[in-house]
């Protein structure tokens, strides 16, 4: 290697790498040696952008992540009512486990303390990601008169996903989570309701 190799492309090759071995291999059978020789790069070359395994991997789930929550958000930024941005996040979380994000949410399941080494403890946890990425929507549908504007946003929001993970990971035989128009049904008979009424004291 010399040194007009450009870094932020070497960069991208070894993440684009290290998600190949992580998808094949998991974390704890994939080696440093692997993600060097699938990108193309010698192992020192790879210590040079990365320090340690755990370093590496870490910014390949990070950038797994953004890159669903980033894709879920332009899905769910273009819908006005609430009972169908629900709905196409639950289509959404239940398309991840059959698509790239399936990847991430395989090696949390999988192999939680070593994902938890890896991404750390910012990132661990599939439920405060849910809340946050929600929590956006719940404030706007308060502001639009969509749910009771006592909504205790942090609180809801948790709820909401809570509710979503049970929709999007349990089976129904009365409720397929694909079915975007029968979701949004079901959120507008069970979920809004739930919103609008008064906060209990």
């Amino acid at each position: 290697m010399t040194d007009s190799v450009d870094t932020r492309s070497v960069k991208e090759r070894l993440l684009d790498a290290a998600e190949v071995c992580l998808a094949a291999k998991g974390i704890r059978a994939t080696t440093v040696l692997e993600i060097a020789e699938t990108a193309g790069v010698s192992r020192a070359w790879l210590y040079r952008h990365y320090p340690d395994k755990s370093t590496l991997l870490g910014a390949t789930i990070v950038r797994m992540g953004d890159a669903f929550w980033a894709d879920a958000h332009r899905t769910l930024s273009t819908i006005a009512e609430f009972d169908a941005q629900l709905a196409a996040g639950v289509a959404h979380g239940h398309n991840a486990y059959d698509a790239p994000g399936a990847l991430m949410m395989t090696l949390r399941m999988n192999e939680p303390e070593e994902f938890a080494a890896c991404a750390g403890v910012g990132v661990i946890g599939l439920l405060p990601d849910l809340t946050a990425f929600w929590r956006t929507y719940v404030v706007t549908a308060r502001d639009r008169g969509q749910i009771h504007p006592d909504t205790d946003i942090d609180e809801a929001s948790e709820w909401i996903a809570r509710v979503l993970i049970n929709l999007t990971t349990v089976h129904s035989q009365n409720l397929d989570p694909d079915d975007r128009a029968a979701v949004a049904r079901y959120c507008r008979r069970y979920v809004i309701p739930a919103l609008q009424v008064a906060p209990a004291q």
